[in-house]
Parts: structure tokens; sequence; C-alpha cells
């Protein structure tokens, strides 16, 4: 049996972008055939998955305890995935040390220190620089970790071809993985509520992310004018986690809706004729935005909101910077049927072209099964990677040691 097990920073959830991320890679080790344990030190929430009914093994693990030690090497995966490059600080020495043969996978979900400086940068007001980036210690963690790993996993292409032209990392140890999505088959277009049975602008994201809060206080802006020219439409504002500060933006006479949580995402999209998604800071690949291509619903974000994730494709609406722009184009998009139809044609072609899920996982597993049955020659054409394996520059693994030391006392 093929053993793989995934470190994750946090239990899986659905109604985090990241969580869904996740599903699509377990779906794809699980039609490989692989006993899958997932691992974690965090805890649960209200929201949380139950992997076993997926047959995956639950377990909980400890940080700075050698305790991990022993059930990694009991359980000897054929491939270890760090979910996070927090979770290859804390566990990749110990994974390195007492499975040396396992495949270690890095899955970034998106560039942590990328979304970090941008956010430092937006509320510094300053202009995104690459130089602000090479400054940034959170790109030199998550960079080290990157290059202690066989392969990381990198959601977008903008991303991919950052860290190659900016921070010089090899493409061997990069793998550009989008999220995993079934195509958009004729029956599903046919399901599709029709332009005039559909009402209301939405927005949805989970409000433990940082750039959901931002992109909400800035639609309180932008609303403003799109309710003058459509004085019956609403903004419906969904999320888990809603904090006071959106709680407060809820203002019914005004069209600005706070919903809090959906139990059914992909239901409230559907139903809705456009997304909304001013994102000022970010990364990655925004789960709203290619949910609302999957429901056919156009959307209008920023050239944050839609990096990396349509290639050369037009974008299934518009991608605006400037608030006066993006709401006569949310105005437009709402009210001509035609622009609509063909905006939701344009979210079709993105995803068949882009995110099929077979044609991707085939490419994968090709690719995890090439490195794992050349590892020893891989990791020592990674001379960066096996630089930082050295002794002499393993802060985190002699950290932590001394905490596990110290909570002997």
């Amino acid at each position: 049996m093929k053993k793989l097990l995934i470190i994750g920073c946090v239990w899986v959830e659905k109604t985090t972008g990241a969580g869904n991320r996740m599903l699509q890679l377990l779906e794809l080790f699980l039609k490989e055939k692989y006993e899958i344990t997932f691992a974690t030190p965090a805890q649960k929430t209200e929201n949380t998955l139950s992997l076993q009914e997926l047959g995956i093994a639950e377990v909980s693990i400890e940080l700075n305890n050698v305790s991990f030690d022993e059930f990694v090497a009991e359980l000897n995966p054929s491939i270890v995935v760090f979910d996070r490059f927090m979770m290859e600080e804390q566990f990749g020495w110990r994974v390195a040390e007492n499975c040396p043969n396992a495949l270690r996978v890095l899955d970034t979900e998106d560039l942590h220190f990328l979304r970090k400086v941008r956010q430092q940068l937006v509320k510094k007001r300053e202009e995104f620089t690459k130089k602000a980036l090479l400054q940034s210690d959170e790109a030199k963690r998550e960079i080290a970790a990157i290059l202690r790993c066989d392969v990381s996993l990198i959601i977008s292409s903008y991303e991919k071809k950052l860290l190659q032209e900016t921070f010089k990392i090899d493409e061997n140890v990069l793998y550009h993985l989008p999220f995993l999505l079934d195509k958009i088959e004729d029956t599903m277009i046919k399901s599709w509520l029709p332009f005039e049975e559909r009402e209301h602008f939405v927005f949805i994201g989970n409000f433990f992310h940082a750039p959901n809060v931002d992109a909400v206080l800035q639609l309180k802006i932008i609303w403003k004018h799109i309710r003058k020219q459509l004085p019956k439409a609403e903004l419906h504002i969904y999320g888990a986690y809603a904090t006071q500060q959106i709680q407060q933006l809820h203002k019914p006479t005004e069209g600005f809706v706070v919903k809090g949580f959906a139990d059914d995402a992909l239901e409230v999209v559907k139903k809705a004729r456009v997304v909304l998604a001013p994102l000022r800071f970010g990364a990655g690949i925004k789960g709203k935005l290619t949910e609302a291509m999957m429901c056919g619903t156009p959307s209008i974000t920023t050239s944050i909101g839609a990096e990396g994730m349509h290639a050369n494709l037009p974008w299934n609406g518009f991608v605006e910077d400037d608030y006066t722009k993006f709401a006569e184009k949310a105005v437009e998009l709402y009210s001509y049927d035609i622009l609509w139809k063909k905006s939701q044609q344009k979210g079709i072609e993105i995803i068949n072209q882009l995110y099929d899920k077979e044609e991707l996982s085939s490419l994968f597993i090709n690719r995890i099964t090439e490195l794992q049955e050349n590892l020893q020659n891989h990791r020592t054409h990674n001379f960066f990677g096996s630089l930082l394996q050295h002794q002499t520059v393993q802060a985190t693994k002699y950290m932590s040691k001394w905490i596990e030391e110290k909570n002997k006392d």
C-alpha cells in the first residue's frame, strides 16, 4: 500500500479556499489508491470536515515533541506533504531524519510572504516593489522551506514566474499545480439560471483571511456608486467568521446586506447575477473567482484578484483597479444581458482550458512518480536544498530541540 502523510497547519474546512485545495489533493491521492493520514497540531472547529468519512486517518500531533519522530518512523510514508511552509519548518527535519526516503512535498497554498508584504504596503499606502519582497524575513523563511523540499506545489503561474525570475529558484523543485476542477459540460450550463432569473451582487469569503475583510471595506465605498444607478439591486456579503467590523456594515436599507455563513457557497453564487471582489492584496488563486466561473456567474475584480488565474484568456467580466471604473463596469455587467452572456462564456473557457482536473492530475502524478524513481539524483542536483539541511543552518531544528527540553522541566 502506498502511504501518504499530510501535515496540515489546520484541519480541513470547506469554508476556505485552502480547505478546498486540500480536498482536491486528497481526492487525487485517494484515486491513486494511497493510504492517507492527515496529521495536525491544530484544534478542530465547528466547520472542520470529517476526513474519516473519506477513509482518511486523522491524527493529532504535538509541536516540539519527540513523539512525532516515533509516529512518523512507524507510519513510514512514501510521500509527506507539508501544508504551508510553517509545517515544513516544524516537522521537515524530523521527517528527513526518520524517513529519509520519503518524497518531501510542500503545498504552498499561496506564497504567504507575497500576501504579507502586499498587505503591509497597502497599510503604509506604498507601491508594491520586488525590492520589498527581497527584504522580507517571511520570504527568506518560506523560500528556505521550498528549497529544503524535493518539490513545491505553486498554485499560480504568476508565483512560479516570480520564484524563478526574482529569487532564481531552480524550476526542478517547483511544480505549477492550480485548482483541480471538473470541466464545465453542456449539462451543467443548461442547469444554470439565465440572466433574467438572477438578481443582486454577491461577495463571498472567509473573514479569517485579511484580504477578504479589506475587500468588503472597499465594497462599502464602491457600493454607493453602484446603488445610485441600480436602486433596486442589493449586495449580499457571505462568509464564515464575520467579525464585528464586518457585521456593523449591515445596512439593508442601503442594499448592503451582511448574510454571514453560507451552508452552500455554490448555491448562493449560482443565484447571483454578478460577483464583486475588489481585492487590494493577496496571493495565489482566488477560490471565490473560480467558483463564480463554475456557477456561470460573471465577476469584476482587481489585477491582484485575477493575477495568475487566466493566462492569456479574457476575464469572465472585468478587471479594474480604479473604483469609479469598477462601479461603472459593475452596472454595465448587471444591466446588459448580451455582455453578461459573453462574460459567462469566457469563464467556461478559463475553467476548461486551465483547470481541467483529469489532465492536471495525470501530469502531476507522472511528475511525482518520476521524482520518486530518481530521488537521490534529484536531491544531489538540489545543492541549496542540501546546504539548508546541513547542521550549521538548522536553527529551527535546534530551537525545537531546546523547547522540547525546556518543556520537560
